[in-house]
């Protein structure tokens, strides 16, 4: 049975002073609640449902039962790629093998250069040189072209013979990488990609779809609740901090999107029908704003660097299915703007003292 909880009625979302200051989306997680590892089978995890004025504790798999026949879903189709590297850095004169280094590839922004975060970053300047793997497995040699202060990052330039791309040798290579708070996990690689995934290009899973498994989307299909598809490429703009008191000033750094057409005639389709639209993740969130800054929504593809915090207008969403996010991040800001930072506190509050399970394998909300 459902545990339905009623709440006074809340105005429609409007900015204040506080939101707009950083230490007002903090709250304290006990470590515990940061989930380590997905559950089996993944729609078995819990679902926080928010209504306009009330909300309830139900599992991912009522989903069906939550939506309504003519609503769509929009989802992430972005893939994770193997995307930490580990290895050493040479000796400038020698060669010979130094200390360890690791990098974190976020983007290839010519052939075989790549935008990355590297650790440690004080050793590793201009003209640095790396070998990235090691034997007997496959070994790739690197150097650090550029450092990029707008990330913290550096432009990595790989060697390859010619005509070779570094993609053809990342499976072999590197690693898919999970968060820094999942420090204790048994997951599998398959396990951080959702059942869709498609498109490689993400150097961090689109959380809110780890819960659906093949079988729910069918569930969801027959009731007459269809989908679409999105791509974003889920990198440090998602989830680099905010560090600015005044999260007004907070600069998002571009991600890559692509919004199709036949995703904007879904959407429409379902508007004339009078069906929800309802975007599983705050990356889809993002990615269909940003395809509607003109005025409407449009096919898109290219960078996006949207940054959505209360005071917002939003322009295409219904709902989201979100998972419960990092204080003071983007994402929280994000959510914050589509049901007021006061009240997304208090769900979170109750959240933790239910022991949901929080961040990238923890538990969902659903927002209506």
């Amino acid at each position: 049975m459902s545990d339905l909880q009623n709440e006074s009625a809340l105005p429609l979302q409007s900015e204040s002073a506080c939101d707009q200051h950083l230490s007002s989306y903090d709250y304290l997680l006990p470590e515990e609640l940061i989930a380590q590892n997905p559950v089996v089978p993944r729609d078995s995890s819990r679902l926080l449902v928010v209504h306009p004025d009330c909300h309830e504790h139900r599992s991912f798999r009522d989903l069906p039962g939550l939506l309504r026949p003519g609503d769509c879903l929009v989802l992430n189709n972005t893939r994770v790629i193997p995307a930490r590297l580990y290895g050493h850095k040479c000796h400038p004169v020698s060669g010979q093998p130094g200390a360890p280094v690791e990098l974190l590839l976020l983007e290839e922004v010519a052939a075989n250069q790549w935008h990355a975060l590297v650790k440690p970053g004080r050793r590793l300047g201009v003209g640095s040189r790396l070998v990235c793997g090691s034997a007997p497995g496959p070994v790739v040699g690197a150097k650090v072209l550029a450092t990029l202060p707008e990330i913290g990052g550096r432009l990595i330039e790989f060697d390859l013979p010619p005509g070779e791309s570094l993609w053809s040798r990342l499976d072999q290579l590197g690693q898919v990488p999970l968060p820094p708070y999942v420090t204790q996990s048994q997951a599998t690689p398959e396990q951080y990609q959702t059942v869709y995934a498609e498109r490689l290009g993400a150097v961090a899973a689109p959380t809110a779809g780890l819960h659906f498994t093949p079988e729910l989307l069918e569930s969801l299909r027959l009731k007459g609740i269809q989908h679409g598809f999105i791509t974003l490429h889920v990198g440090v703009g998602t989830f680099r901090p905010v560090e600015v008191d005044d999260v007004r000033s907070h600069k998002m750094h571009s991600e890559w999107i692509e919004v199709g057409q036949p995703t904007v005639d879904l959407i429409a389709q379902t508007r004339r029908a009078g069906g929800r639209v309802i975007a599983v993740g705050t990356t889809v969130a993002r990615a269909l704003e940003s395809a509607a800054q003109a005025g409407s929504l449009q096919p898109y593809q290219g960078k996006t660097n949207l940054f959505i915090y209360p005071g917002y207008r939003w322009q295409v969403l219904d709902g989201l299915i979100t998972n419960f996010h990092l204080p003071r991040s983007s994402l929280l800001m994000l959510v914050s703007a589509l049901i007021s930072r006061e009240r997304l506190l208090q769900l979170y509050t109750e959240a933790i003292q239910q022991r949901y399970r929080f961040y990238s394998f923890g538990d969902a909300m659903l927002i209506l």
